[in-house]
């Protein structure tokens, strides 16, 4: 039996903010839950499930908080699944709800993710010392900028790399309403003379801490045929992880990207995704990152994405654009993040992105990694249903 085509046919954020003082966990989601439903024209009713992620407890200090936010997700008697594969967990449980619409468990699914870091300290708690493995030091930063050295001396890629993606992403926040950063004066000698934090990661390539939930409303083909505006359509989905450590791995290149792009490109029937796909919203907490997964995923040859980015291939203007939203770099509620990479590429394909809207774009990928470089989540979605 074939799988159901899924469609999304709403979507719902919160305003990406430092700190939600006026609003607990419950409120924080009930609120992009309710968005979500208001653009699907739905009600809480019309859930059969809700598949539900976020980052680890101690980002936020409370353990399982899943289990006292049936009731605010109108999930109550319902099936309730919580998915956690760290930074990539918005990109996973967008996929688990997915496939539970695809192998016909359900027909309509509420998925969600969030993180209210500004409850606890996610930079300290990043920090945590692990036997038999290396420190990260302050943050995330401290375990990435080793990999992004070794980017840069394989690839030969000049310095001011970082700061012209940092540029891009910054200015393309000041047109998503939603973004966290909204840096009006923000200028490219600005980000170069921001501090460096890890060599070569300066204070402005680095993502912010968020507080913030993402959610949408995944159903079947009959459900689409009910939607009030045009669905965005799953092409393909899929995940993969490996080991942190192993002998062999390739920090710079990890294969577990590679084979998820992989797979997706195969279901979506994509051979050449440079050509072929209209943009994507791109898992990117440090800049460098943008011109390493461009390699990654198969947009550029090993060595060569740095040239896209320099050469303005990226930007919202051009051949191929990347974060159209502002990406990680300007809104990090972690566990959220890849949700909303993913809730942005469907917006994308619906023609629903305001000024951060592609021209006609048709097909464009979502992607999320996660913990040191270990974790992937993509999905490639497009105008029209995968058998048309």
């Amino acid at each position: 039996m074939s799988k159901e085509p899924v469609a999304v046919v709403g979507i719902g954020q919160t305003r990406h903010v430092a700190a939600r003082r006026d609003v607990s966990i419950a409120g924080l989601v009930r609120e992009a839950a309710r968005r979500a439903l208001e653009d699907a024209a739905l009600t809480w009713a019309d859930i059969d499930a809700v598949v539900i992620g976020k980052a680890p407890d101690f980002f936020e200090g409370v353990m399982m908080p899943e289990l006292y936010l049936a009731d605010a997700l109108g999930a109550v008697g319902k099936p309730m699944l919580r998915v956690h594969t760290a930074g990539s967990v918005g990109g996973s449980t967008a996929l688990v709800a997915a496939n539970l619409v695809a192998a016909r468990v359900h027909a309509t699914v509420l998925t969600l993710a969030f993180e209210k870091q500004s409850e606890s300290n996610a930079m300290w708690g990043l920090s945590l010392p692990i036997p038999f493995q290396q420190p990260l030091l302050a943050g995330a930063g401290g375990f990435f900028a080793p990999h992004i050295r070794a980017y840069m001396r394989r690839s030969g890629a000049p310095e001011t790399i970082g700061a012209l993606v940092a540029y891009k992403d910054r200015r393309n926040a000041l047109k998503n309403p939603y973004a966290h950063l909204h840096e009006h004066d923000i200028t490219l000698e600005k980000v170069m003379a921001s501090p460096m934090l890890w060599d070569p990661v300066r204070y402005s390539e680095t993502c912010p801490s968020s507080d913030g939930a993402c959610a949408m409303v995944l159903t079947d083909r009959a459900g689409a045929a009910r939607a009030p505006r045009p669905p965005a359509w799953m092409l393909g989905g899929a995940m993969r992880s490996e080991p942190t450590l192993f002998a062999g791995k390739d920090f710079v290149s990890p294969q577990a990207g590679r084979d998820c792009a992989a797979d997706v490109y195969r279901q979506a029937g994509v051979t050449d995704p440079r050509r072929e796909i209209d943009g994507a919203e791109i898992y990117v907490p440090f800049s460098w990152y943008e011109p390493m997964w461009l390699e990654n995923l198969g947009f550029a040859d090993p060595g060569e994405g740095w040239k896209l980015t320099e050469a303005g291939v990226t930007e919202l203007d051009g051949d191929l654009p990347v974060n159209m939203s502002g990406g990680v770099l300007s809104t990090n509620p972690i566990g959220a993040s890849g949700m909303i990479r993913f809730a942005e590429a469907a917006l994308q394909v619906r023609g629903q992105a305001g000024e951060h809207q592609v021209e006609g774009a048709r097909r464009v990928l979502g992607h999320a990694y996660g913990g040191g470089s270990q974790f992937f989540s993509m999905w490639l979605v497009g105008a029209r249903p995968p058998d048309s």
